[in-house]
């Protein structure tokens, strides 16, 4: 590490544990590949990269430019795309989602509220039952939302927080239909591009030559077994363009997207969201709910779609505040940002099982390096 590093706000001996720790484990068969980039004061580290890319290619290392499917933090970028919309006065909150998605009131969801799918709490399962059918069959997102509407909610909307990957797909309908733009246009005309990221992307069609494999642990799973049609590597998902965890994105071009949200929706003299919205989309909005009980709240703390920190959960370590927001991804990856110490923090692996741990002890290191 250079001595640039202790002017932005880092120990250089603590982050190089960060690089001795992915080394390690690489090097002892546990850890295909990382990438690693932190930042303070909106300042960002250069990134430490680590293993390979590639499942079949030793020789395809992970690098700063290396494109990583993100999974699930994709939730936040489009919930916030959401918010983006209420600040323009075309979507509420508190409007109901079948007022916006016809059909979606039968079985019982009439209640079910904007607000509820942007917290967690709108009694929809994660994924629809028949979820596995529906990938080995390349079924399009118009059928899983369809199929979404045909479901009864599992508890009345507000009540309880039960992570509904089904939920965000719903409201990705409904900014399709508010814009008259497909999800992956809107998301790169209001943020993307702006921002100047070229090489993040929901719904891409081509495999770029820089995109990094996961390792997928075993048959039998949800997402697809390795080597099946529709796994996280395949075609199919890389096109399917899931709201709920489709995103490609590079270490760098995700911590400016973290760093948007830390300097409350402008960086790089690009205003993409209001702070006003910022400020609804980070901070506890589940709790404020008046059917949830209390322990409901303390066990996910929800913004919209933003997941909170707090002691009932480590996935951002046991040292960030309680105000700590961002989102993990099943994928291997995780990103959030620590506004009272000011420390933001990406983490991306490209190997689930080893991301289970790693991401909470790095951020551990991360917050145990901040000067």
């Amino acid at each position: 590490m250079s001595q640039d590093v202790e002017t932005i706000g880092f120990s250089s001996t603590r982050l190089d544990q960060i690089r001795n720790l992915l080394a390690s484990t690489h090097d002892e068969g546990d850890l295909m590949g990382a990438a690693v980039q932190v930042a303070r004061n909106g300042v960002p580290v250069a990134p430490i990269c680590v293993g390979r890319r590639r499942l079949e290619d030793e020789g395809a290392a992970v690098e700063k430019d290396t494109i990583f499917l993100v999974a699930s933090i994709t939730k936040p970028i489009v919930t916030s795309a959401a918010g983006r919309l209420i600040e323009r006065g075309l979507l509420s909150l508190d409007d109901r989602v079948a007022d916006h998605l016809s059909g979606f009131e039968a079985a019982g969801k009439e209640e079910v509220l904007i607000r509820h799918l942007m917290t967690h709490t709108s009694g929809l399962p994660d994924q629809i039952p028949e979820n596995r059918a529906y990938r080995e069959a390349h079924r399009p997102l118009s059928d899983f939302v369809a199929r979404t509407c045909e479901l009864p909610p599992a508890f009345p909307p507000g009540t309880k927080v039960s992570y509904q990957s089904s939920g965000i797909n719903v409201l990705g309908t409904i900014i399709e239909r508010l814009t008259g733009m497909s999800l992956p246009e809107h998301l790169d005309e209001i943020f993307f591009t702006p921002l100047g990221l070229k090489d993040t992307g929901l719904g891409i069609q081509t495999r770029n030559e820089r995109e990094s494999d996961v390792v997928m642990a075993g048959e039998g799973l949800t997402h697809g077994g390795s080597g099946t049609d529709f796994d996280w590597n395949s075609d199919y998902w890389r096109g399917l363009g899931a709201p709920w965890g489709g995103l490609l994105t590079t270490i760098e071009e995700m911590m400016r997207l973290m760093l948007l949200f830390r300097a409350g929706g402008e960086v790089g003299g690009a205003r993409c969201l209001s702070e006003a919205t910022v400020r609804t989309l980070v901070t506890d909005q589940a709790s404020a709910l008046p059917d949830l009980d209390p322990a409901e709240s303390l066990k996910q703390r929800w913004g919209l779609g933003w997941r909170l920190g707090g002691r009932s959960s480590s996935i951002y370590g046991d040292l960030t505040s309680d105000a700590t927001f961002g989102h993990g991804g099943a994928t291997g990856t995780v990103a959030w940002h620590d506004p009272e110490s000011d420390v933001t923090c990406v983490i991306f692996t490209n190997d689930p099982d080893a991301a289970s741990w790693l991401r909470p002890r790095i951020s551990n290191l991360v917050m145990g390096a901040a000067l």
